[in-house]
C-alpha cells in the first residue's frame, strides 16, 4: 500500500492518448542478468567440477566423494535461492524458467550418469528419471510459443527428493545409511514419474489453449478485413 489515491496515483503509469483515453499502465520487466539469473547460471558452471571430484581417483575415495557432495549441496541451494529471490523481488523472467530447470537437470543428470558408471546406482533408475527430464524440458519448448511451464510445487518436491537421494548416494555411505538412500531414491523415483505426468496434462491444457487463442485472434482479423473491404 503506498497511501496515494487511485485518482492520483493514475497519471503516474499512464500516458493520455488522444480523445482522453488512457493507455496501458507500464509495467517495468526484471533485467534478464539478476541475482536469480546469475545464481542458476553458477549452477550451471557447477557441473563440472562436480564431475572432476567425484571421478577423481578412480571415483571411490571418500575424502574427494565428500568434496563432489559439497559441490553437489551448494549446486542444489543455489536451486532454492534464485527461485525465492526471483519470486520476492519480481526477477521472473521467461530466460530464467527455462535456465532454472535446465540448471536442475544437468547437475542431476551428470550425477546421475556418473554414479551408474561407477556401478553405484542401477542405470534404470538414470533412465527413468533422465528419460523424464528431457522429456518435459522438450515439451517446455513444445508450448513456449502459448506459454511457459512454470516449475510447479510437486517439481519443487521432486527436486528436493531428488537431490537428498542423488547427495546420500554421491557419499560413500555403509549400513543403515545405505539402506536408508535406497528407499530415499525409491521416493524420488515415484515423484518423478508422478510430476511428469502432471507436466504432461498441463502441456496439452496450454497448447489447446493457445491454439484455440490463435484460432480466435485469426477468425476477428478475418471478421474485420471483410467487414473493411465491404
Amino acid at each position: 500500500m503506498t497511501g496515494v489515491p487511485a485518482s492520483a496515483a493514475g497519471g503516474a503509469g499512464r500516458a493520455p492518448l488522444r480523445g482522453g483515453s488512457l493507455s496501458k499502465p507500464t509495467v517495468p520487466q526484471p533485467a534478464l542478468w539478476n541475482i536469480a539469473n546469475i545464481l542458476t547460471m553458477v549452477r550451471l558452471l557447477l557441473v563440472p567440477g562436480f564431475v572432476l571430484l567425484l571421478l577423481h581417483n578412480g571415483g571411490y575415495d571418500p575424502a574427494w566423494r565428500a568434496f563432489a557432495w559439497a559441490a553437489f549441496g551448494i549446486a542444489m541451494i543455489t536451486d532454492l535461492f534464485d527461485g525465492h529471490l526471483a519470486r520476492r523481488y519480481n526477477l521472473v523472467t521467461d530466460f530464467g524458467k527455462i535456465a532454472d530447470p535446465i540448471a536442475d537437470k544437468a547437475i542431476m543428470g551428470a550425477a546421475l550418469i556418473c554414479l551408474s558408471a561407477l556401478g553405484d546406482l542401477p542405470w534404470w533408475v538414470t533412465g527413468v528419471i533422465l528419460a523424464r527430464e528431457l522429456g518435459i524440458t522438450l515439451m517446455r519448448f513444445w508450448v513456449i510459443r502459448h506459454a511457459v511451464i512454470p516449475a510447479s510445487r510437486g517439481g519443487k518436491l521432486k527436486t528436493l527428493a531428488q537431490g537428498t537421494a542423488v547427495g546420500m548416494y554421491v557419499l560413500a555411505l555403509t549400513g543403515p545409511l545405505a539402506t536408508l538412500r535406497f528407499w530415499v531414491m525409491a521416493v524420488a523415483v515415484l515423484l518423478t514419474v508422478a510430476t511428469g505426468l502432471d507436466y504432461v496434462r498441463q502441456a496439452v491444457v496450454l497448447r489447446r489453449a493457445g491454439l484455440a487463442a490463435e484460432r480466435e485472434r485469426a477468425d476477428g482479423k478475418a471478421e474485420r478485413a471483410g467487414g473493411t473491404a465491404r
